[in-house]
């Protein structure tokens, strides 16, 4: 089971217990506490800590939500440049032939150990058993060895000159943006924020049980909420793990590139 859904799973619990906490203490509160100008007074405090809640909650859901964007966005331009310098080498000639099959071992080993639930690339590529990682060292010392024999190429006229310039400037681009890809991926979520959040909830949710009526209706709106809130708390975990878990980013732009790279 994902550590979401083990997250998401007890934060569903401990809300509808603090909603049971609450119908349970109704029952031992002597009857000036339950008064009408009592319950309007804790209903307007508890309104003002459901605006934070949800303020933050907002924040929380827009900042990972950017974040996965963002990890896309630079993916995709990632795979565009390793298109690119494919297109480069083979108008180089037959003496970037070895180059372009290392950028294609390359390429395929990374959608093999990034999407492992998909189907894997063919072909002869180096595989790995332990999590997922885009920052994999193997991965990255392959594309070191594309870099060091595109510098080591040997033009023989001013043409192949500048078609190699422009392949180093390329590579040197596309080391720039795997860090980029590399800082983006790590989880952003702040664990004591959520954490606070989710302490909020839990008063919200004991003083809904605390005020509000026993009957099937107020039962199923309380569940019905808390799998709302849960649900939330679950996007915002997901959203924060791009390459892992139920929502992550497509493989279909790394997939068009390497159908690119095999392209006769």
């Amino acid at each position: 089971m994902r550590n979401s859904t083990i997250v998401v799973l007890a934060v569903l619990i401990v809300l509808l217990c603090a909603s049971a906490l609450g119908m349970v203490l109704q029952g031992a509160l002597r009857e000036r506490h339950k008064s009408r100008e009592t319950a309007d007074h804790i209903r307007l405090i508890i309104s003002i800590l459901v605006t934070f809640t949800a303020v933050l909650l907002g924040l929380l859901i827009s900042n990972v939500k950017t974040s996965f964007d963002t990890f896309d966005s630079r993916l995709r331009g990632y795979v565009g440049d390793i298109t690119e310098l494919d297109m480069r080498l083979r108008e180089y000639g037959e003496d970037a032939a070895p180059v372009r099959a290392k950028l294609r071992t390359y390429l395929a080993a990374t959608i093999a150990d990034t999407w492992r639930n998909e189907s894997r690339p063919a072909g002869v590529y180096p595989t790995f058993q332990n999590t997922v990682s885009i920052e994999r060292e193997p991965l990255g010392a392959l594309l070191l060895d594309v870099d060091v024999a595109i510098r080591k190429l040997d033009p023989a006229d001013h043409y192949h000159r500048r078609i190699a310039d422009l392949l180093e400037a390329r590579m040197t681009e596309m080391l720039a943006r795997r860090q980029l890809l590399i800082e983006t991926v790590h989880e952003t979520v702040s664990w004591p924020l959520l954490v606070g959040m989710t302490t909020w909830l839990v008063v919200v949710f004991a003083v809904f049980g605390l005020i509000s009526p026993r009957n099937a209706v107020v039962y199923a709106t309380i569940v019905l909420c808390a799998l709302s809130f849960g649900s939330a708390i679950f996007f915002i975990l997901e959203f924060d793990t791009p390459l892992d878990g139920l929502i992550t980013v497509s493989s279909e732009p790394a997939r068009d590139s390497l159908r690119h790279l095999d392209a006769p």
